[in-house]
């Protein structure tokens, strides 16, 4: 399923739209993240996975659908993984990547690592990570879904909405105004 809200933004006009913004609910995610999926513009409403070095719950999470029901109707989601910023262990590689795509999911960003990149680049899915790592994650079954995560700073919670283009990524409490 095509996100035709994929193509109505730009995070540059809505940051210059929420630039006043004093409340902290519109907030901007550090610029340390490298674009590895087959799709560089993306949105969706929020689902969260928090976990460390163990992507049990990841794989859970993008194979099953990625389209979330809202008011308007479905809409594919995006997956935020907190995975602590970890360097040692990827979260996400060409399976799970393929796996998100073929389920419908707008995209991924996952604070940590990602493997298997040339699988990854061939994914019809947004895929935005810290770095790239060969080696797996463990399977242990640990981590939380469905709460709020700090990612890189910055708090991202389930209700949110999530917006990456070629200049960031951007979050804020609901969908943007067109």
């Amino acid at each position: 399923m095509t996100n035709p809200d994929a193509s109505s933004f730009a995070t540059c006009d809505l940051c210059d739209a929420n630039k006043g913004d004093t409340t902290g609910t519109f907030r901007v995610l550090p610029p340390v993240f490298l674009d590895f999926g087959g799709v560089a513009k993306f949105c969706g409403p929020v689902v969260t996975v928090k976990c460390f070095e163990d992507n049990s719950l990841v794989k859970a999470a993008v194979d099953r659908s990625g389209i979330i029901e809202t008011s308007t109707g479905g809409v594919p989601g995006v997956l935020v993984v907190d995975g602590g910023g970890s360097l040692r262990r990827a979260l996400l590689g060409g399976n799970l990547g393929a796996a998100a795509a073929k389920n419908g999911w707008a995209g991924v960003v996952v604070n940590g690592c990602v493997r298997d990149v040339a699988e990854l680049r061939q994914c019809d899915v947004g895929i935005r990570a810290l770095a790239t790592m060969p080696l797996p994650t463990d399977k242990r079954g640990e981590g939380q879904s469905g709460v709020p995560v700090q990612i890189q700073g910055v708090w991202v919670y389930p209700v949110d909405w999530l917006y990456a283009d070629e200049d960031g990524i951007v979050v804020m409490p609901g969908k943007a105004s067109p």
